[in-house]
């Protein structure tokens, strides 16, 4: 399937000239090429390199704490997660603490539900392979390039998967190098790794800024963040913030 198809978009006619308005006449909403994969993949590069920056402090910490460079890598080439890695390997101890790591990682990671619910309109119509096989390579950088792209206009349904193999060479590429310097490197912090996500995300959002009228569920997901970091345990803030914001567009769209 091309990009773009414009044949069709086009709805069949009868003899008399009449739009005949069938099941299948409908397009799809989105494509899924290689195309897209590609224009994916070259989109995210840059991004993908400063999300490298926080995988090289991810594979430090993961060596600090005991895991191997095999561990370290499979857990980045599985997860895909980079918050809630960073949290699990800050909780890591002996004995193991699973719950309460499982639940920590668990709340952390909420947030991807209302990020797919986002790609819903655009997935719909995708073979569960494609778009279930995408939402694995999803992080929250290449959901925001997607959505941007998307919103441009394009139909690119692979770009999501391209972007996310993207972040997920650098991710895993950035974690063997953390995990093989991290008695050299010592405390990523020292050389401003741990800030390198939130500079990410401040630039993602960004582009994600839609003028004046995305302006109110920004202040409130934020003043939800922020009140909810204060007065709850663990990592809730994150999904609050986002439910927030939700339910307050829920409620300017029914009126």
């Amino acid at each position: 399937m091309q990009d773009d198809p414009q044949t069709s978009d086009r709805e069949p006619t009868t003899a008399s000239g009449n739009v005949e308005r069938t099941e299948t006449s409908q397009p799809d909403p989105v494509s899924f090429s290689r195309g897209g994969i590609r224009a994916g993949l070259l989109t995210c590069v840059p991004v993908a390199i400063g999300v490298a920056g926080y995988g090289v402090a991810f594979g430090v910490l993961a060596s600090q704490v005991g895991l191997s460079v095999a561990e370290a890598a499979l857990m980045s080439a599985l997860v895909v997660a980079g918050a809630s890695q960073i949290i699990a390997v800050e909780l890591w101890g002996d004995p193991i603490p699973v719950v309460a790591i499982v639940v920590t990682t668990f709340a952390i990671n909420l947030r991807y539900s209302l990020m797919g619910a986002a790609l819903q309109p655009w997935f719909q119509r995708l073979s569960a392979t494609k778009a279930y096989g995408s939402l694995f390579f999803m992080a929250d950088e290449n959901w925001a390039l997607t959505m941007r792209d998307f919103r441009a206009g394009n139909r690119r349904g692979a770009f999501l998967l391209g972007s996310g193999i993207a972040i997920w060479l650098f991710w895993v590429g950035s974690t063997i190098v953390g995990a093989l310097a991290g008695e050299t490197i010592g405390d990523p912090a020292q050389y401003g790794f741990d800030f390198v996500l939130a500079a990410v995300f401040v630039a993602l959002a960004a582009e994600l800024w839609e003028g004046r009228s995305t302006l109110l569920p920004w202040v409130v997901s934020l003043g939800t963040a922020v009140i909810a970091a204060e007065f709850l345990p663990g990592r809730w803030y994150i999904l609050l913030g986002g439910f927030a914001a939700a339910l307050l567009e829920v409620i300017r769209h029914d009126r």
